[in-house]
């Protein structure tokens, strides 16, 4: 659990660096690619964070950690933190999600406002903002699926979203409970339950020996979440360790610090905590801070498992 949490919050964090830049850009900035929180450039994006410190991914991801109630996640409280930290100072946050929460009854009425945009969209709206803070779903003992799916539509109503997100927490949910890796048959099967778009994803995340052939700093649709799940996939599939794969991530540029923290919850879930160097865990900005809060979910996650 430790090490899917960490990998979210290390991948989102490094990630920054080059989120928004497409491929030659990263590779002006960062001639010898980018592996360290401090030589991240200071641009105005950039230097609203201090260097090592995750953005709106991980924030509601925490938003959700923080409404775990035993067994489950209380979903009418998630909604209530997603809000709040809508209504404060939330650096970094996705159009879609913005206007999703900055309805003034969503509170009450969460699955309606989101579907709203949705429709509004004409059903074509379908950003990475869900499956960028999804992983800690995937960390509940029973009905992850169901969870997900959820938590998804809590801004997030297009069913290629809802299909990323069950796919990523079912990885993750395999992996640190069950301690099994879910075959690439059983993640084109879930795939399909949600919609047959998500199909040519996974293909290519499994067929693709070289990240680049994701295209991940495709100019116009860099948010897209079948592109972000295509990136964890990769990692899941081909990454030989957690470090190879947050550098892979992140030197590919385009929404890196989305594809930086879904795909490194994966990989911190698949080769553990230990396996993460300890650079990307001590340097983290405010890490003493993320640590109670993991801290709190896990004793909460574990004792409900025993």
């Amino acid at each position: 659990m430790l090490g899917c949490l960490y990998g979210q919050a290390i991948g989102d964090a490094l990630g920054l660096g080059t989120e928004f830049l497409n491929k030659d850009e990263v590779m002006k900035h960062y001639p010898n690619g980018l592996s360290r929180y401090e030589d991240i450039i200071q641009d105005a994006h950039r230097r609203r964070w201090h260097k090592g410190t995750w953005t709106d991914d991980t924030d509601m991801m925490l938003c959700i950690l923080s409404a775990f109630e035993g067994d489950h996640f209380n979903i009418h409280k998630v909604a209530k933190n997603f809000k709040d930290w809508a209504d404060g100072e939330p650096m970094g946050i996705g159009a879609h999600t913005f206007k999703v929460l900055a309805m003034g009854d969503y509170v009450e009425k969460h699955d309606e406002c989101s579907r709203l945009w949705w429709e509004l969209s004409r059903k074509s709206s379908a950003a990475n903002g869900a499956l960028m803070r999804t992983s800690v779903v995937g960390l509940a003992l029973d009905n992850v699926s169901e969870q997900a799916e959820a938590i998804c539509k809590l801004t997030h109503y297009d069913p290629r979203c809802v299909g990323s997100c069950v796919i990523a927490t079912s990885i993750i949910h395999g992996l640190v409970l069950n301690n099994k890796h879910l075959s690439y048959d059983e993640i084109k099967a879930i795939g399909a339950q949600y919609d047959d778009r998500i199909a040519e994803w996974i293909d290519l995340a499994y067929q693709s020996d070289d990240i680049a052939k994701l295209d991940l700093d495709e100019t116009y649709s860099i948010g897209y979440t079948l592109r972000s799940l295509a990136a964890a996939l990769w990692c899941y599939w081909h990454a030989d360790s957690f470090e190879s794969g947050l550098l892979a991530v992140v030197n590919e540029g385009g929404d890196a610090d989305t594809n930086g923290a879904i795909a490194c919850a994966i990989l911190g879930a698949k080769y553990g905590y230990n396996a993460i160097p300890r650079y990307y865990i001590e340097n983290l900005h405010n890490e003493i801070e993320y640590r109670q809060k993991v801290d709190g979910f896990i004793a909460l996650a574990i004792n409900e498992k025993e």
